[in-house]
């Protein structure tokens, strides 16, 4: 049967979904994809090309634009606009797609959508750029935030933020790594869960599977079509993990019999992480603000047949009595501005402000202060974000150091040595894309001293 789908107007429906509705672009991709599982691997693969592309490089691509167009990208209707974008991307970084499909498809989808007057503007500004695209002049080094906006297609207060934290040469790696492609990473189940056999049954299923760095068990995976329809997917002996991730689990260092408080746990990662390490014993308490997110975490602990998870609604801004004090481990892995994962979040680095950030601290310190609480005497917190901006990590323990009764504790009996360092050894680590080979992370350990002064 022929397939009836415009994979271009597929993409331009998504991109205008993400623009006009606010909604985060893994999510609607995500979705879409999920409704039209029925088209080809090759086709999925183009669609989510295209769309991520289209998102991480939208400030380069208006920039372009900009140099062709009499009408600025800004000021263009949102449905043209979309569509110069998408089609932009596919002519500068797709080189097996025909520069002649580009422009007359666009064309068509133009005058599909009733702009009948704008299809000589689409074609005149695609075969433009088409031919003379080497003659652009982009921002030079000696005007650093230009230049690492436009290259790197990051919004220039982003990029001030960064320069006042980290040197250019620094910055620019991060910047770099966001747009790297990275294969998905997977966690291989310790407990009853044999290695090498899960190993065997990926690559039965052709999936080309290599070792993360870091944690042991920890995987990259390419070359899967649906990853939930993996054998070992199934079967719970997998779980879609990034590395970074999977170490906030390691520094907690659990031990059997253990009760733990995961506060944020939605999707579960972490929280399934600890059961994982218990071996069956103790009790994993994981919580979050709505039952759509526990449905995640419950789907997940189900799948994996964790029996030592207890999936709860609960708001962790909230006091929760019946917990005070009672808890070996509690994890606080909180809401943050997720600059760390914008090489997955495309579109992150748009819907951020300062305002945002400031809110988002205010946020992380009310839920330190509910999470002080629950701590046994000489137990641990674990705080972490997946962010990379001082004022959401290091500054937020200093705060919470200074006022209630914790210590940092040092990482590195829990840490490879290639991670070690004076930071590790004070009892928190920053994870840097391209500087490290994970998302950005920020990952503290807390103890609780057995007196509380106030």
């Amino acid at each position: 049967m022929a397939n009836k789908v415009n994979l271009r107007e597929l993409i331009l429906n998504i991109l205008l979904e993400i623009d006009k509705e606010g909604q985060y672009s893994h999510l609607v991709l995500r979705s879409t994809l999920e409704k039209y599982q029925y088209l080809e691997k090759q086709e999925r693969a183009f669609i989510t090309r295209v769309c991520e592309g289209t998102l991480e490089y939208r400030i380069r691509l208006d920039y372009v634009l900009d140099q062709f167009s009499t009408v600025p990208a800004e000021k263009m209707k949102p449905v043209i606009r979309e569509l110069l974008r998408s089609s932009v991307y596919q002519l500068l970084y797709m080189d097996h797609v025909p520069d002649s499909a580009v422009c007359n498809e666009a064309v068509k989808l133009a005058r599909k959508r009733g702009f009948y007057n704008l299809t000589g503007f689409v074609n005149g500004v695609l075969r433009k750029i088409a031919r003379e695209y080497g003659s652009i002049h982009f921002p030079e080094k000696n005007s650093p935030v230009e230049y690492l906006s436009v290259i790197y297609s990051m919004p220039a207060w982003l990029v001030e933020q960064f320069l006042k934290e980290y040197d250019f040469a620094t910055t620019e790696k991060i910047l770099e790594a966001f747009l790297v492609t990275q294969p998905a990473t997977i966690r291989i189940r310790e407990y009853q869960t044999e290695e090498e056999a899960v190993l065997e049954s990926l690559k039965e299923e052709q999936v080309i599977v290599e070792k993360a760095p870091y944690v042991d068990r920890a995987y990259y995976v390419k070359n899967y079509d649906y990853l939930p329809a993996l054998t070992a997917f199934r079967r719970g002996s997998i779980q879609v993990q990034d590395v970074s991730s999977m170490l906030a689990g390691e520094i907690a260092a659990v031990k059997e019999g253990d009760y733990v408080i995961d506060l944020c746990a939605a999707p579960g990662g972490k929280a399934l992480y600890l059961a994982d390490k218990l071996h069956g014993t103790g009790r994993v308490d994981a919580r979050d603000l709505s039952q759509t997110k526990t449905d995640l975490i419950r789907d997940n602990a189900l799948r994996q047949n964790f029996l030592n998870v207890v999936v709860t609604e609960k708001d962790a801004t909230q006091l929760d009595r019946e917990s005070l004090e009672k808890a070996d481990i509690v994890l606080a892995d909180v809401p943050c501005s997720g600059l760390g994962v914008m090489g997955k979040k495309k579109d992150i680095k748009y819907k951020l402000n300062q305002g945002k950030i400031r809110d988002l601290v205010g946020l992380q310190r009310k839920i330190l202060e509910q999470a002080s609480t629950y701590v046994k005497p000489g137990g641990t917190l674990i705080y972490s974000t997946c962010t990379i901006g001082k004022e959401e990590n290091i500054e937020n323990v200093q705060w919470f150091t200074e006022h209630y009764p914790y210590e940092l504790e040092s990482l590195d009996p829990y840490l490879c040595e290639e991670l070690r360092g004076e930071t590790t050894a004070q009892g928190y680590l920053q994870l840097l894309p391209g500087i490290h080979k994970c998302d950005g992370f920020f990952m503290a350990r807390l103890k609780r001293k057995n007196e509380w002064n106030s």
